[in-house]
């Protein structure tokens, strides 16, 4: 793991992908997109922690609707850059059964997790699943989930910002960066 100094240069190396600007916009659009959809469903809503903190707390004081919220902890990296096997570590606390469920997460990758979310929380008896990931990755190929809401696509390279991090760097910037290839 990268000290200050290296997470420093790290950021100075990056390349900026999208701007504050951007990324906000990309956020207040998804607002409205989950509310036509999901209003009056009483959803459910998860993030899926850590990455999708950052995310989450600039979505919700958008949702003008009723909602419940919990959250959710499953990860494929622990710090690492490629995923292994999906590990949860803490599953939600609400019952999900007969409910419309929104798992929110920062970026959809290669689609493991999510789908592995989404298939347990169907079968704990889910009525309705959806999906909202602030980035969704451009890896090239087929995934085995789409997320339902898609705040940015963004390129097969390693992003970091807006609550994803590099090397457990950086999740607190409000634009989003990719490290050099």
């Amino acid at each position: 793991m990268p000290n200050k100094d290296q997470a420093w240069q790290m950021l100075r190396d990056a390349d900026l992908l999208f701007d504050e600007n951007k990324v906000n916009r990309a956020v207040r659009r998804l607002a409205v997109e989950i509310t036509a959809k999901l209003a009056e469903s009483y959803p459910l809503v998860l993030p899926v922690m850590g990455g999708a903190v950052v995310f989450t707390g600039h979505l919700l004081p958008l949702l003008h609707f009723p909602l419940e919220f919990d959250y959710l902890h499953v990860t494929r990296y622990d710090g690492r850059t490629r995923g292994g096997e999906v590990r949860w570590k803490t599953k939600p606390h609400v019952d999900v059964r007969g409910r419309a469920v929104l798992v929110l997460d920062d970026i959809l990758d290669e689609g493991n997790t999510l789908a592995a979310i989404r298939d347990h929380m169907l079968e704990a008896g889910a009525a309705t699943f959806h999906s909202a990931v602030f980035a969704d990755k451009d890896i090239g190929r087929e995934k085995p989930i789409r997320a339902d809401f898609v705040g940015l696509t963004v390129p097969n390279r390693y992003v970091f910002g807006f609550g994803m991090d590099a090397h457990e760097h950086w999740r607190n910037l409000p634009a989003i960066y990719a490290l050099k290839p």
